[in-house]
């Protein structure tokens, strides 16, 4: 079912608020209660056929279905322009969930060279030991690329909106025209522009996926994913390429899930199989704690954004700093990229490459205070991390290199925190790098001497 609501017309910040909620009839709660049951009680036989037959409305388990992240799916496909929408228990999960649930054995992916390294590894490993090929495009913004590797075997291309952490920004339109001139979905990881930002079901995307653990909740507090299905992409168009979706079903008695579900053929697929047979089920408490965030992701994400130019422009007018990998800066690749799709800010995480490799960027990591270490990012306290000894050090050196994570690398989040006391903590940063490069040369200049002297 779509999720049509009074609130559809109105602005962002109005529908980050109203979007998808419902009135409880029991008790009259303003906010969606934490419904904290594993399974839901039928009247009598009738109903709990009908129920498992998907002819009566109610929910079965919460493996499948369950009201307090009903709400929060309505909520978010609302936010971002979507027919339907699925939470799952992780951002990991709704990338591995969304990808099988277009894709089987035998089948071609296509996806962007800059994604994250943990999406990397997804598609490399765990896709290619069940038959999956994903082929990596070298350069993203040449879309005469994506169509000279396309296969008769492609069933889905992939794109981060801003990628992580060197935020390359993905030309949306332009790719999701590559896909639907091969009759294809595109995939899109939204989880760092966040739909307060850009929208890409807007641009032509098919299917958006977030790690709702990061902006959407903006607390740090819970981990959580989200598939969102534009609800427009015809999975019949070609006979035999996503045979799951358009061959009889035994489980709906001889239809396919086209002829049962229509438009929302894939969402249903998504709930009834890949999400519910494998399980990737996402705590109702959880989903609240998430929802709670997403009220006031406008303004964390404005303010974020803001300051993380600010912090941008300033890092690059420092002499230690080789590079800024912040999109919004006039200096990156992709700035024309960003006037074009985020002219509302380019959002919360950056990276920068510091003079002097892997030893300035620990001596830096370890000075700063108000920087929180530690692998996450979206949160409202803003986070510093080294890529190329955490989040991507699994990856081969000639992998890096490509992706430019090199070893003076360094990524921040930015939080909510004043500006002002962002950058006197990254002058602590620096000034104790300067300090560590003076002592090594005394002591290159004392042990030279020294040698000298023999």
């Amino acid at each position: 079912m779509g999720y049509p609501s009074a609130h559809d017309d109105a602005a962002f910040a109005t529908r980050q608020v109203h979007a998808g909620e419902s009135d409880d009839a029991a008790f009259g709660a303003r906010i969606t209660p934490i419904y904290l049951s594993a399974g839901f009680r039928f009247d009598d036989f009738a109903e709990a056929r009908d129920r498992f037959a998907g002819e009566a409305e109610g929910y079965v388990y919460t493996r499948s279905g369950n009201p307090t992240n009903a709400a929060l799916e309505r909520r978010i496909a609302g936010l971002e322009g979507g027919r339907d929408a699925v939470v799952v228990a992780s951002g990991q999960a709704a990338l591995t969930v969304s990808v099988l649930s277009v894709v089987g054995a035998g089948d071609h992916v296509l996806s962007a060279q800059s994604i994250y390294s943990g999406t990397r590894s997804l598609f490399s490993q765990a896709f290619g030991r069940l038959g999956i090929e994903v082929e990596f495009i070298d350069d993203p913004r040449d879309l005469g690329e994506w169509r000279r590797r396309l296969r008769p075997t492609t069933r889905a291309l992939y794109t981060e909106s801003i990628a992580n952490p060197t935020n390359e920004v993905a030309d949306l339109a332009g790719i999701a025209a590559v896909a639907h001139q091969a009759g294809v979905p595109l995939i899109v990881d939204n989880t760092l522009a966040t739909p307060y930002l850009v929208r890409p079901i807007e641009h032509g995307a098919d299917l958006v996926v977030h790690s709702a653990s990061k902006f959407l909740s903006g607390h740090g507090a819970a981990l959580g994913g989200v598939i969102i299905d534009a609800g427009t992409f015809d999975w019949a168009a070609r006979p035999g390429a996503y045979p799951h979706l358009t061959r009889p079903d035994d489980a709906l008695h001889g239809r396919s899930y086209v002829e049962a579900h229509g438009d929302h053929a894939l969402t249903a697929y998504v709930r009834e199989v890949t999400g519910a047979l494998f399980g990737p089920v996402l705590s109702p408490v959880n989903a609240f704690l998430i929802q709670q965030g997403i009220e006031t992701l406008s303004l964390r994400v404005q303010r974020q954004s803001s300051t993380a130019l600010e912090i941008a422009a300033w890092l690059e007018r420092q002499p230690e700093v080789r590079r800024v990998d912040y999109a919004g800066l006039a200096s990156h690749p992709s700035h024309d990229l960003t006037a074009r799709y985020l002219p509302r800010g380019a959002g919360a995480v950056l990276a920068f490459e510091i003079e002097g490799g892997e030893a300035s960027a620990s001596v830096f990591y370890d000075a700063v205070d108000l920087f929180s270490r530690m692998s996450h990012i979206g949160d409202a306290r803003s986070l510093i991390l080294h890529p190329a000894t955490t989040t991507h050090a699994h990856l081969d050196r000639a992998t890096r290199e490509r992706g430019r994570i090199t070893g003076g690398l360094l990524r921040l989040s930015i939080g909510l925190e004043e500006p002002d006391d962002l950058i006197r903590d990254l002058e602590r940063g620096f000034a104790a790098v300067r300090v560590a490069h003076d002592v090594d040369a005394i002591d290159t200049d004392v042990r030279v001497t020294e040698g000298s002297t023999r």
